[in-house]
Formats: structure tokens, C-alpha cells, sequence
């Protein structure tokens, strides 16, 4: 197969170094592993890579650190191509958790707390966190105790999708709860 440069480690060495750039100074004999994964066996560097020539694929340094270093006979384009494969497939797999806020004010109607509820259900259901924000202004920071049970009232409306992380705390003007979604096991 021949293939040029193999993929480039950060300070320029190659990760799994292929065919020529394996230095024959270094690596005198390798342990080499045929293209169906059996052993072949200990042979020096150059009878290797004419090994893997008459195969038509590539010499690829696996383990340099063993004893002696382990080459493998493959298709060394197809190996990379599997490998970004599988590294798109572990990416798409994994699951962004985003943080929504929902900010409420101390004197709040019911149908727009209601409202409020909703919205954050929605996101607590597509399985994102919510912080519940209200904001004290004026003279209101004096009655927490309102801004409490106002979160409790929040806290029991998304009681089925969601639950508070930690206990509600005052920061500064802010009266702030997280909510994570509740697992969809349970």
C-alpha cells in the first residue's frame, strides 16, 4: 500500500510511525504480526518491510516500548479511516448537557409562574439543567423567606422531571436552585 507519513504526534514524531520512517538504527528487530492478526515472527528491520512490500501492505510500528518493539502488516489508510470512525461515532454518542436559566421576580402572577414551569419542564425533558434565578430588587432582598417559598412552589411544579441539586442560596441580590432532570430510569 505505501503510504506516505503516518498521523503526527504533538512535538512532530509520528504516533504510530509506518514503513521507512521506522528507524532501522533503532528498531534492528521487530516483532512482526501479519495482516490476520497471527504471529509471524522476529525478523530484522528490512526483511520486515520486504515482507509487508510482497504483501502490497504497510509496516506499522504498534508497540515500540516492547521487547523486542511489536510491527504490525496492514492496510494503513484503512486503519486511520476505522479510527476516525470510530472517534465521530464516540463523539455523536456522547450528550451535551446545556444550562438553561429561568429568572422569576418576587412578585410573580401564578399564570405566569405557571408559564415559567412549563419552559423549564420542556428543558428539563430534552435533559438539560435549569437554574432558577429570582432577582431581588429594591427592598425585597429583606423577605427571603417570600423568595423561599416561591422556590419551593417553582421546585413542586417541576417535581416529576426535575430535581433541585442543592438547597437554594442567596448570592448577593440573586436567590439562585440548579435542577438537574431526574434519570429516566427511575
Amino acid at each position: 500500500m505505501k503510504m506516505g507519513g503516518g498521523a503526527l504526534k504533538a512535538k512532530g514524531k509520528p504516533a504510530n510511525p509506518i514503513n521507512e520512517e521506522i528507524d532501522g538504527k533503532e528498531y534492528k528487530e521487530l516483532r512482526i504480526i501479519g495482516p490476520d492478526g497471527e504471529a509471524v515472527g522476529i525478523m530484522q528491520r528490512a526483511e520486515a518491510q520486504a515482507f509487508a512490500d510482497s504483501k502490497n501492505l504497510d509496516l506499522v510500528l504498534i508497540a515500540p516500548q516492547g521487547n523486542p518493539p511489536v510491527a504490525r502488516v496492514m492496510d494503513y489508510g484503512k486503519f486511520r479511516f476505522e479510527q476516525t470512525k470510530k472517534e465521530k461515532a464516540q463523539r455523536s454518542a456522547q450528550k451535551q448537557i446545556e444550562l438553561k436559566e429561568v429568572r422569576l421576580s418576587l412578585n410573580i402572577d401564578q399564570n405566569d409562574l405557571n408559564t415559567k414551569i412549563a419552559h423549564a419542564n420542556s428543558f428539563l425533558e430534552k435533559g438539560d439543567k435549569v437554574k432558577v434565578t429570582i432577582r431581588f430588587k429594591g427592598r425585597e432582598v429583606t423577605h427571603v423567606s417570600l423568595g423561599e417559598k416561591l422556590m419551593e412552589r417553582f421546585a413542586e411544579g417541576c417535581a416529576e422531571l426535575g430535581t433541585p441539586e442543592k438547597s437554594p442560596k442567596l448570592e448577593g441580590r440573586n436567590f439562585t436552585v440548579m435542577m438537574q432532570p431526574k434519570n429516566k430510569k427511575q
